[in-house]
């Protein structure tokens, strides 16, 4: 068995993308427009797991577009979450808060926090290689919203 995506239904595909592309940092591998179907596949890949995408299709981040649906989708909290190991967790939050994103769960621990996509996906964002020392403003940082 080998992890190939997973499926997020968007909203908006220029707010999806500027969320994920540009604010979380994954790269777009490719695109499925199906007419018949009237709908938009967008498969996102991080920056480490773009040649393996690119080999294998895996491991990615299918957004679903529907084109002509009103429906605002619920996100069941029953899945939980989307996660990615980062390099530096302290200077990923930063850039993100700098873009605009809520840190709903804070590193405190220097180890693990939380951010929220547009369509309301929860991430995990996780240090590479354990947990850097505890650092302001991330220590006292409270909790923002749900996780």
């Amino acid at each position: 068995m080998r992890y190939v995506h997973t499926m997020v239904r968007i909203r908006d595909i220029d707010e999806s993308l500027d969320f994920w592309c540009d604010k979380m940092g994954l790269e777009e591998v490719r695109r499925h427009e199906n007419e018949a179907g009237k709908f938009t596949l967008i498969f996102l890949a991080a920056p480490k797991d773009k040649d393996q995408s690119a080999q294998f299709r895996a491991p990615e981040l299918e957004l679903t577009y529907n084109w002509d649906s009103d429906e605002v989708y619920e996100t069941g909290r029953s899945w939980g979450h989307l996660a990615y190991r980062v390099d530096n967790i302290y200077e990923v939050c930063q850039r993100l808060m700098d873009k605009g994103v809520t840190i709903n769960r804070p590193p405190r621990d220097g180890h693990m926090a939380f951010v929220k996509s547009p369509d309301n996906v929860s991430i995990e964002l996780i240090q590479e290689d354990g947990p850097l020392p505890p650092a302001e403003p991330w220590v006292s940082m409270p909790n923002t919203g749900s996780w």
